[in-house]
């Protein structure tokens, strides 16, 4: 925990870096495939320190979410079995540091039922989005998919910040560190349910 904290603080620290906006852009790519701390931490002391820019900033921890993605996509396709179907040391570092061989099964099944909607809760909900990146890639889901369904959750969750910020400032940032991943749960769950019972009923 200790580790985590400093790694909060040092992330906390670019929010007054001429540089932050490229920070922003490697956390927000770090996160997608390892990094431990979502970018929202970054995005949100930006905004914050430059109100105008909020929609700039959202786009770019986008951009870097999406590159994100795409790398931990390659993780799971290209290196995470050797030519026998084993585990190689990647996927070993991943269980040991980053998520459990359980997990990783867990959301393998998930893709054979969800597709889309998998990497789009994953993409706006606070999951480990990294998780079902490289799951992507190793049960090969379909590549433009998985790409479109990231770059339309990725992108509603963050300009949803920015945009938050942008029209109240300071006072919203309590409430979206208490209530915005909730809020992001529910709109999920409602969404997706939606869709299920519209499949259902015809």
């Amino acid at each position: 925990m200790n580790i985590v904290k400093r790694l909060y603080d040092w992330m906390l620290s670019w929010g007054t870096s001429r540089w932050g906006w490229l920070a922003l852009f490697l956390f927000a790519f770090a996160e997608s495939s390892f990094f431990p701390i979502p970018p929202d931490v970054l995005l949100i002391a930006l905004c914050l320190g430059a109100t105008a820019r909020s929609f700039r900033y959202a786009a770019i921890c986008t951009a870097g979410s999406i590159v994100g993605a795409v790398a931990g996509y390659s993780i799971g396709y290209f290196l995470w079995q050797n030519a026998a179907g084993e585990y190689t040391a990647i996927a070993d570092f991943f269980f040991r540091h980053v998520f459990s061989v359980e997990s990783f099964e867990r959301v393998g099944e998930l893709y054979d039922k969800y597709n889309f909607w998998i990497v789009f809760t994953a993409g706006f909900t606070p999951l480990p989005y990294k998780l079902f990146t490289i799951t992507g890639g190793l049960f090969h889901i379909d590549f433009a998919m998985f790409i479109f369904a990231s770059v339309v959750s990725r992108g509603m969750r963050f300009f949803l910040i920015s945009a938050l910020i942008w029209k109240f400032g300071e006072p919203i940032k309590s409430f979206i560190d208490k209530y915005f991943n909730l809020l992001a749960i529910a709109f999920t769950v409602l969404l997706v349910g939606s869709f299920v019972l519209i499949g259902y009923v015809l």
